[in-house]
């Protein structure tokens, strides 16, 4: 059986190596297809210091109001071919499945916003408002370079997108389960506790920065932070590292470290968990240094006109009623909110990272469908 646009473009995708944040391959391939079609495209790479230049990608077409745009990352997390039962790289359907690196999260998205936008120029040549795509190669690493520096450069050329879809994976268990419409926060934390080092044999002598360290992490590991919200699940802190670096078994070290991670609901804000996290730490009563970095903030787009048609359209394609979620990690969203209305809609997220990561080829199919009857009803 021939295989559909969609899936030869995520097969061309997904043939490309594209380890973040180094993924030119692959928005070379978007950028011809784009191209294609009538897309004005513009190949964008920024820079900053300390970060070496990403290439991203901006393509439009029409022109005026509405302007809808579709979002994703062709850049992927790498892949070890020895872990893989198939190439990871090589782009194979075994089953009905095509398999690889980028599959799910998320060249075979932006595969389908390619084959949707074809098939609704090619019966809707001549409609009214603007289709856009920013496509980046830095949303997998630290996502400075990235969908966050095409809004800015989108601001200064005062092009205005009046709402966005991404195309994350954001179904739990098959095609149309859930709809994202905003992310938890996700709030990386690394504290250094400071002890005096001596012999094990005299502890009297010495402040153990270990049993410091596991009372200031007991103390916040088992603090339930809140019970969610209607849209959110509860915040949740995960312990993620205890580091001493201590080979002598017979020594009390000077120095030890730890990490956690805290995914947070829109109950709170940085600056609140910060405060409560000295709070508990302080009661321990040792010296120590923290530091912090923030991947995402929480946020919620408030289910409307938008986010209905979205649900109206998968129901009719997929025959399922999807829920509104939040959960998961963070995504490009974080930043695209700050500019315009934005949802998320991809596909099944079970094997995305994983060294089995595969779709459908009916989901395939069917998510390019549902992404071209959103264009059909968004442009009406």
């Amino acid at each position: 059986m021939k295989n559909s646009n969609e899936i030869k473009i995520a097969q061309k995708l997904i043939r490309c190596k594209s380890i973040a944040p180094n993924a030119d391959s692959a928005l070379k391939v978007v950028e011809k297809e784009c191209k294609a079609l009538g897309f004005k495209c513009k190949k964008l790479r920024f820079s900053e210091k300390g970060y070496d230049s990403i290439s991203n990608l901006y393509a439009e077409i029409g022109s005026g109001k509405p302007h809808f745009s579709f979002a994703g990352h062709v850049d992927v997390v790498p892949a070890e071919k020895k872990e893989w039962a198939i190439d990871p790289f090589a782009g194979k359907i075994k089953n009905n499945f095509l398999i690889g690196r980028g599959a799910v999260d998320m060249k075979s998205a932006i595969a389908c916003f390619l084959s949707s936008a074809k098939s609704f120029l090619n019966e809707n040549n001549n409609f009214k408002g603007k289709i856009s795509m920013m496509i980046t190669s830095d949303e997998e690493t630290y996502a400075w370079l990235g969908t966050r520096k095409i809004l800015q450069w989108l601001k200064k050329k005062n092009i205005k997108i009046d709402n966005c879809l991404v195309g994350e994976p954001t179904n739990l268990k098959v095609l149309g389960d859930q709809i994202k419409i905003g992310r938890r926060g996700g709030f990386n934390c690394m504290v250094e506790v400071q002890g005096k080092e001596g012999h094990s044999a005299w502890p009297n002598r010495t402040i153990n920065p270990v049993s410091g360290l596991m009372k200031m992490l007991t103390n916040i590991d088992k603090k339930v932070l809140d019970k969610g919200t209607k849209h959110f699940q509860p915040s949740i802190i995960s312990v993620t590292s205890i580091d001493v670096g201590n080979e002598a078994l017979n020594v009390i070290p000077a120095k030890a470290r730890g990490s956690f991670n805290i995914r947070f609901n829109t109950n709170h804000t940085i600056k609140s968990l910060t405060k409560w996290i000295k709070k508990e730490f302080n009661k321990v009563g040792l010296k120590y240094k923290l530091e912090t970095y923030v991947s995402g903030n929480a946020f919620l787009t408030k289910p409307g006109k938008f986010s209905e048609l979205i649900k109206k359209c998968i129901k009719k394609i997929t025959k399922r009623n999807p829920k509104y979620a939040t959960d998961g990690g963070t995504s490009d969203a974080r930043f695209i909110k700050d500019y315009t209305n934005v949802v998320e809609f991809g596909l099944v997220g079970k094997t995305m990272h994983t060294n089995n990561e595969k779709v459908s080829l009916k989901d395939l199919k069917n998510l390019t469908k549902i992404y071209k009857l959103i264009l059909k009803e968004y442009f009406k």
